[in-house]
């Protein structure tokens, strides 16, 4: 969703939708043309100070497991409603101790076309057995290329939204007949 004002309405809205005592401070959402991602922030989970990594860890994922299981038929409910309103699947996710877990994400389907030289690339990462299918392996592609160039994928967000915000600025578009 590269709208800044329609995400900043989305987040607003959250903001008022979701209980004060769930998460730390504001939630942020992140959304494309199919789904919204709802990112709070949990308390960290106490744990002794000489307390290991593991024991941390441990301590860490039961907060958002029970986070998860206590709050699933409210975040349900909001996720109705914001569906409703928005037009677009809700997914949730919760970050702790500078992690962040997702869970009810969306996997949308996407069309390619590919050449045989694309193709054999594919099939090689399912022969080696690094991916089950052709479209595991390119999702497999597609995020091992965010991962690697996550400095020119910004750049290019950020020069999109340039463009948008000169879109914006510039002439209307419409159907105005001139006779």
């Amino acid at each position: 969703m590269g709208d800044t004002q329609g995400l900043d309405e989305v987040r607003g809205w959250f903001n008022g939708r979701i209980p004060d005592d769930w998460f730390t401070g504001p939630v942020t959402v992140e959304g494309d043309r199919e789904e919204l991602l709802v990112t709070g922030e949990l308390a960290d989970a106490k744990a002794d100070a000489a307390a290991g990594d593991d024991e941390r860890s441990a301590a860490r994922e039961s907060r958002v497991d029970d986070f998860r299981e206590q709050t699933r038929a409210g975040r349900m409910r909001i996720a109705g409603d914001a569906e409703d309103r928005f037009r677009r699947k809700v997914s949730w996710a919760v970050t702790i101790g500078g992690e962040t877990h997702a869970f009810t994400t969306a996997a949308v389907p996407v069309m390619t076309r590919l050449r045989m030289r694309e193709r054999a690339v594919l099939d090689t990462l399912v022969e080696s057995g690094v991916a089950r299918s052709r479209s595991e392996a390119l999702a497999w592609c597609v995020k091992l290329v965010g991962e690697n160039e996550s400095a020119w994928i910004d750049k290019l967000r950020t020069a999109l939204s340039g463009v948008e915000s000169a879109r914006g600025e510039g002439p209307a578009t419409g159907t105005k007949r001139h006779n």
